[in-house]
C-alpha cells in the first residue's frame, strides 16, 4: 500500500495469525492466507483447519505450521493460545457460515482479534449476540467484505462523500454468476454443496452468499442506510432449498438527515455468461458514478450535462482514499487478491494501533461487527418480504 517512507518509521512486527477452516482443498482459504502475506503483515503460526482431525493435521502440515499449534478443534486452539506468550493475536474464521458465531465468540472472549468471512453468521439472532461479544471483548472484530478494498471503490465513496455527485437518488447493485444454474450440489462439489445447505449457510442461498456483498458494497460507497425492502426470490433449480436468484427493491435513507434514495439489486447464481458480475451504480443530483469489478482499475463518472469520464486507479482525477490502498503504479492492474490484502492491512492498521494503545487513523477503513449484522438483517428481511409474496419489509 501507498505510504510515505520516512527515515524515523521502523516497521511493525508481523502479526501472529492463526486461522479456523481453509483446510486442503479450502478456495477462500488459499485466499485469506495470501491476502494476509501480500503486504507483510502477518505471520500464520497456528490453525485449526478442519473439523476432520486428520484433514487438520495434514493442512497444518502441508502449511509448514508448528506441529504442536496444530488443532483439531477450534475452541482447544483459542484456549491454548491465549495463554502461551507468543500466541496469537489474531485470527481468520474462514469456516461455513453456522461455524462463525461460536467460533468467533471463543476467540473474543479471550481478546484475540477476529477476521471472519462473511455473512457474519448463518441467522440474525447470533448475529446480534456476536455483536454484543465482540462490544464487550475489547477486540477488534473485521468482516471480510473484500469488494470495499478495492482503491476505485474508495474513489467512488470519497467522491460521494465530498458531494461531487450532489443528493444521491438512485442506487443499483448486481451481482450476477453463473456457476449453480444446474444442481452441482447434488453431484459432490463442496463449495456448492454447504451453500445450498440451510443448516450450513443460514435462511439465504445467493442472497447471502453474493446478495450480501452487493448490499454491503451500495453502502459503503454511498455512505446511505438501508431503511426497508421488497423482495421476489426463487429457487430456480428443482430440489435446490435456498434461493439462487433475487429482485430486490430498496429504500435508503441519509444518516442524520430525511433525505432519501430508491435502490435496486439483483443477485442470482442462475445466470449463463455470467462468472462474476458485481457491478454499482450510484446517480445523484449532479452526475453518476460506474464501477463493475471485470475492470475495477476504472470508475467512469458522468457529471451531469458533461461527457463521460474515465478516472483510472492511479491515474489523473484518482484521490487520496484510492491512493493510499494501491501498490504498483498507473496502468498495472490491481484486482481481487490485492483488494481482499487491503483488508487485511487495514485490520493490520488497527491491530497496531491497538497495541500501542493510540486511536485508529481515520483514513483506516474495513467492515466491522455493524455491517455483519445489517448484512444478515438483509438477508432476513429477503426471505420474510418474498414470504410475503414481495411486501415491503422494515429492516
Amino acid at each position: 500500500m501507498a505510504i510515505e517512507a520516512s527515515s524515523e518509521q521502523t516497521r511493525e512486527p508481523r502479526i501472529r495469525l492463526g486461522m479456523v477452516g481453509g483446510g486442503a482443498g479450502a478456495f477462500i482459504g488459499a485466499v485469506h492466507r495470501i491476502a494476509a502475506r501480500i503486504d507483510d503483515q502477518y505471520d500464520l503460526i497456528a490453525g485449526a483447519l478442519s473439523s476432520t482431525p486428520e484433514k487438520a493435521v495434514q493442512s497444518g502440515r502441508d502449511l509448514g505450521l508448528d506441529p504442536s499449534r496444530i488443532y483439531s478443534c477450534y475452541r482447544e486452539m483459542a484456549i491454548r493460545e491465549a495463554k502461551l506468550k507468543n500466541g496469537i493475536e489474531a485470527v481468520a474464521i474462514v469456516t461455513p457460515n453456522h461455524v462463525h458465531y461460536d467460533a468467533a465468540k471463543e476467540f473474543l472472549k479471550r481478546g484475540i482479534h477476529v477476521i471472519c468471512d462473511k455473512p457474519l453468521t448463518s441467522i440474525l439472532a447470533d448475529a446480534k449476540k456476536l455483536k454484543k461479544v465482540a462490544d464487550e471483548s475489547g477486540a477488534l472484530f473485521v468482516l471480510t467484505h473484500n469488494y470495499t478494498g478495492y482503491p476505485m471503490v474508495r474513489q467512488a465513496r470519497e467522491m460521494i462523500a465530498n458531494g461531487e455527485l450532489g443528493d444521491i437518488r438512485v442506487v443499483q447493485a448486481e451481482y450476477p454468476q453463473d456457476w449453480l444454474t444446474e444442481a452441482v450440489e447434488q453431484t459432490g462439489q463442496k463449495q456448492a454443496a454447504w451453500r445450498t445447505d440451510p443448516a450450513q449457510s443460514g435462511v439465504g442461498g445467493s442472497t447471502g452468499d453474493i446478495g450480501t456483498h452487493a448490499y454491503n458494497l451500495a453502502s459503503f460507497i454511498t455512505g446511505l442506510e438501508l431503511d426497508s425492502l421488497a423482495a421476489d426470490l426463487d429457487s430456480f433449480v428443482p430440489g435446490r432449498r435456498l434461493d439462487d436468484n433475487a429482485h430486490v427493491m430498496l429504500r435508503f435513507k441519509a444518516k442524520g438527515s430525511e433525505k432519501s434514495a430508491k435502490g435496486m439489486l439483483w443477485c442470482s447464481q442462475v445466470a449463463p455468461g455470467h462468472e462474476n458480475g458485481l457491478m454499482v451504480r450510484v446517480y445523484g443530483t449532479k452526475g453518476g458514478l460506474e464501477w463493475t469489478q471485470k475492470d475495477p482499475n476504472y470508475l467512469w463518472y458522468t457529471p451531469f450535462g458533461e461527457p463521460k469520464r474515465l478516472i483510472t486507479r492511479g491515474g489523473a482525477g484518482a484521490g487520496a482514499a484510492a491512493g493510499r490502498v494501491s501498490r504498483v503504479p498507473s496502468g498495472h492492474p490491481e484486482g481481487y487478491l490485492e483488494a481482499f490484502a487491503t483488508i487485511y492491512t487495514e485490520a493490520a492498521h488497527a491491530i497496531n494501533a491497538r497495541k500501542k494503545g493510540k486511536d485508529v487513523d481515520k483514513a483506516v477503513v474495513y467492515p466491522t461487527v455493524d455491517d455483519g449484522v445489517k448484512g444478515v438483517a438483509f438477508v432476513e428481511a429477503c426471505v420474510a418480504s418474498s414470504k410475503k409474496n414481495g411486501a415491503w419489509v422494515k429492516l
